[in-house]
């Protein structure tokens, strides 16, 4: 396992530590978790995963041994393969090693080879992800791997990935986005990818010459665009930069275009999920949406009775298809909330289409600020703060308020080089809002809490903001 492999030596080094796990005693269905730093090998041990039938559970190499062990306790893996130097994590299953060459304890157990990998079906379950944001007990989704051939092969096509492709590969290999969105489309159709370790911007520019196609978040490309060797030249070969896990603004669509001449795409997926909307490779894309469903997806937006409503009309986003979950690991008390009767997912989002089909996501129905007895969308007041001269970036949320039940507070982060006034701010959006909307407060603050993935943590903002006021 070195620094790179080909498809040839990729599929040998697989097979070869599929059959060593087997051999090892672990079958189909059996959890095997993995906390390692992102490198070849780790793709090869994804792969040696799904050949031997067992369900991964990839976990954040940045969690400390108190988060791993509430997953552990709730997954219950038969093997647990961690970074050496890890401390010794205390339980019923196997523990082995690997570091980013492939060393450790693992390779130990290559030379055990079994003969016969089991026959694995697309309804095996594949991978065990828990989703961000949780609190309590832990909440697993389990996606068989025909959620997961379902969702690549998808993207394969609407992306028209082909073997001449190079994936410029920024993002974590513990993550949908990362794994089985991007890793997944270069696998499925037979391209290449740069694995880049860590987001580092020199490392960036000097791959991306070679590469056609880079997979990331809202944050990498803000990041890249404060560097000035980012330009249309050094991006030149590029035919296609996907951006999701968070919210794009549109003055960084609006900024990346006019420094580079390239449209990013954004889409729309969950961990439950994968991949579920896409604007268009070829057509209009549309800031400030994630374009219209998938091929093979349904999505629908619908009232608190499950009836669809209009296009221009927000409601809950719901979908099904065959990249969609089946439920919850282990909680199947979660079923009726999770699922409609007639078998949607409840995604949690809150969303409206235009007329032409696109979807456009206004927020989580759990940060839907309700202020009056009047819905307020976060997103169309951040859309209008974020357009405001020396705002970076906002988010919006309610906090609890005596007379409104909930009074809509926005947090801002400011252009250093500007100092913003919290009331002039007030003023200028009231000239594009409603009453209702116009932020009761504005807050400016240096930064946003997000997680990995680049997503604002609207609970942990609300905390803060809460216990500024106590």
């Amino acid at each position: 396992m070195g620094a790179g492999l080909t498809y040839g030596q990729l599929d040998e080094a697989s097979t070869r530590l599929a059959r060593a796990i087997v051999a090892s005693g672990i079958g189909i269905g059996d959890r095997v978790a993995y906390q390692v730093d992102k490198s070849v090998a780790t793709v090869v041990l994804h792969l040696a995963l799904l050949r031997c039938g067992a369900i991964q559970l990839p976990l954040n190499p940045s969690y400390a041994d108190a988060e791993v062990d509430a997953l552990l306790a709730d997954a219950e893996p038969s093997l647990v393969i961690r970074s050496p130097g890890r401390s010794p994590l205390g339980g019923p299953w196997r523990l082995l090693t690997m570091d980013a060459m492939g060393h450790g304890s693992l390779r130990d157990i290559m030379s055990e080879g079994s003969d016969e990998l089991p026959a694995v079906t697309a309804d095996d379950g594949a991978a065990l992800l828990y989703t961000s944001g949780t609190t309590g007990r832990p909440k697993g989704a389990l996606l068989s791997h025909g959620n997961l051939a379902a969702n690549a092969q998808t993207l394969v096509d609407a992306w028209r990935f082909t073997p001449s492709d190079v994936l410029l590969h920024i993002l974590p290999l513990f993550h949908t986005h990362g794994l089985f969105v991007a890793a997944h489309c270069v696998l499925t159709s037979g391209a290449s990818m740069v694995l880049l370790p860590t987001f580092d911007i020199d490392e960036i520019l000097a791959a991306l010459p070679s590469c056609s196609v880079v997979m990331g978040v809202p944050t990498h490309y803000t990041r890249l665009l404060t560097d000035e060797r980012f330009t249309a030249a050094a991006c030149a070969r590029v035919r296609l930069f996907v951006s999701g896990s968070a919210p794009m603004t549109q003055a960084t669509h609006a900024e990346f275009t006019a420094r580079t001449g390239a449209e990013i795409l954004e889409r729309y997926g969950m961990t439950e999920t994968s991949m579920l909307a896409s604007n268009p490779l070829a057509g209009p894309r549309r800031p400030g949406t994630v374009g219209p469903p998938l091929p093979g997806v349904s999505i629908r937006t619908v009232d608190e009775a499950d009836r669809p409503v209009m296009a221009g009309q927000v409601g809950d986003v719901q979908v099904r298809g065959p990249n969609v979950f089946s439920g919850y690991w282990r909680r199947p008390e979660l079923a009726d909330e999770s699922f409609t009767t007639d078998g949607w997912f409840r995604t949690g989002d809150l969303g409206r289409f235009d007329d032409d089909g696109y979807l456009e996501l206004v927020g989580r129905s759990k940060d839907l600020v309700i202020t009056g007895g009047l819905n307020v969308y976060p997103t169309d007041v951040e859309s209008v703060l974020d357009s405001l001269p020396g705002v970076v970036e906002s988010a919006v949320v309610g906090l609890p308020d005596p007379d409104f039940g909930e009074r809509v507070v926005a947090v801002v982060v400011a252009n250093p080089e500007i100092r913003l006034e919290p009331e002039v701010l007030r003023e200028a959006a009231r000239s594009r809002l409603a009453g209702y909307q116009v932020p009761k407060e504005i807050v400016v603050m240096k930064s946003l809490p997000r997680n990995v993935m680049g997503k604002v943590e609207k609970a942990a903002l609300r905390n803060e903001l809460v216990e500024r006021e106590s």
